[in-house]
């Protein structure tokens, strides 16, 4: 890269929920660990100067949200995508040019900002190392997520079982797969389980949208209920997603919150929202139908249950932890079963304990330093084009307010916000959106007046 006045890798972070910016900073962070092209083990960690962008949408984290992952940035603003690639050109000189930039996006907008990148670095000597790759267990849409996201230099895996099935997608079609790098999940950590004596604290980790129905969510809290009666002496924790009005990447219609409101619920029963690693510094026993929250818990020796009552299906994702040893009825639980794990399966997952984890980034901080001393990187390039998949790359990219050719839509506005009365009504359903019904009445009352009088 160009000269620097410092030894920083400038990361900018591209994020559109939650769960994507803490999976997004965290994985700048790792990759910062060492500084590229050394190999000493004693080298301090540096702390990368880290711009964080929060894609404008219906998932965009709130402030509490964003309190939860506890993942700060240099600095992090709201944006489209029009002006997050925007900032991204305008950052050209040599001390202000992005060394890598992280896309941490379901797979439609990473295809997007691939696209609409591509037209704005072309020509430059030096441009942005890009990343992207997956928030968790990769269970649905695996070729499409995984070509909506070619075309980025580093598509990171986060286990052996992964880069192996990710490799086999790209080759299959024909496309490039030398960007496939092993690595891991950037938020695996904290203590290692311990039991406690005179503790007993099972953990129902929810998902907003696993399972999707609110007869099978009612079913489930039945059951979680009904196991604290069953257990007075043990202390039973629901771990929400959100709260009401807040939104994650995944829809959730039916929110547990207020399934339990009908409940008459047992004293040792209890709602938990907050950071999953304070809530596994207390768990005995974490449950889930399939959620990453079951790798977190699985790296640090927790006793780990994946629920199969509503059997073991590729919607539920739980038929991902087939051969881990973690599959188990609430029946069984309310038994006194405790699933112990199977080592091999995860090593092949990359969440086994030990020191394995802290070298899992190696190979991608060996390729990240390969590509920031090349003299130049080849054009981006996705799989996707206006040649090879016409009748579907258009709608993905009109999306963003992007034309086939990653460049802007007639209309759009790439470097400002919106005026008018488009700017208002958006803006007003984002807030009702967020559960600010009363803020986004207020705002659009007087447009819908002005429209009357016309």
């Amino acid at each position: 890269m160009p000269s620097r006045t410092d030894s920083r890798l400038r990361i900018a972070v591209l994020a559109d929920s939650d769960t994507r910016w803490k999976w997004g900073a965290l994985t700048a962070r790792r990759l910062a660990e060492q500084a590229p092209g050394t190999d000493s083990a004693a080298t301090a960690p540096l702390a990368p100067e880290l711009d964080g962008f929060l894609l404008r949408g219906r998932a965009t984290p709130t402030p509490r949200q964003l309190a939860e992952v506890g993942v700060a940035a240099d600095a992090l603003r709201e944006v489209t995508m029009a002006q997050f690639l925007d900032a991204v050109a305008k950052s050209g000189s040599a001390d202000a040019a992005y060394d890598v930039i992280v896309l941490a996006l379901v797979g439609g907008a990473a295809q997007a900002a691939l696209h609409g990148l591509a037209p704005r670095l072309r020509g430059r000597s030096r441009r942005p190392v890009i990343v992207t790759g997956y928030v968790g267990v990769v269970y649905e849409k695996l070729a499409d997520g995984l070509l909506l996201r070619h075309g980025a230099d580093i598509v990171l895996a986060n286990s052996r079982h992964d880069a192996a099935r990710f490799r086999a997608v790209y080759e299959g079609v024909g496309a490039d797969a030398s960007a496939v790098t092993e690595a891991a999940l950037p938020f695996l950590g904290g203590a290692a389980y311990t039991a406690e004596p005179g503790r007993d604290t099972v953990v129902f980790a929810a998902q907003p949208s696993v399972p999707e129905s609110r007869a099978d969510r009612r079913y489930l809290l039945d059951r979680l209920v009904g196991h604290a009666r069953l257990h007075p002496e043990r202390e039973v924790v629901l771990k929400l997603r959100s709260k009401p009005g807040e939104h994650t990447t995944h829809i959730e219609e039916h929110p547990f919150q207020k399934l339990a409101k009908d409940i008459d619920l047992p004293p040792n029963f209890s709602l938990a929202y907050g950071n999953m690693g304070g809530i596994l510094d207390r768990a005995d026993l974490l449950v889930t139908v399939s959620s990453t929250a079951a790798l977190e818990s699985l790296h640090r020796s927790v006793p780990t249950a994946v629920l199969t009552d509503l059997g073991v299906r590729e919607v539920l994702g739980n038929h991902h932890f087939l051969g881990s040893g973690c599959l188990a009825s609430w029946d069984r639980l309310d038994a006194g079963h405790r699933p112990v794990p199977d080592p091999e399966w995860l090593a092949a997952q990359g969440v086994a304990p030990g020191d394995a984890y802290h070298r899992a980034f190696d190979q991608v901080r060996s390729r990240m330093a390969e590509l920031l001393a090349a003299a130049s990187l080849p054009p981006i390039a996705p799989y996707y084009t206006a040649a090879t998949a016409p009748g579907y790359l258009p709608g993905i990219l009109a999306r963003h307010h992007l034309a086939p050719d990653g460049t802007p839509l007639p209309g759009a506005a790439p470097a400002t916000e919106r005026t008018g009365l488009r700017r208002v009504i958006r803006d007003a359903v984002r807030d009702a959106a967020r559960g600010a019904y009363r803020h986004g009445v207020q705002r659009v009352a007087p447009v819908i007046r002005r429209m009357g009088e016309l």
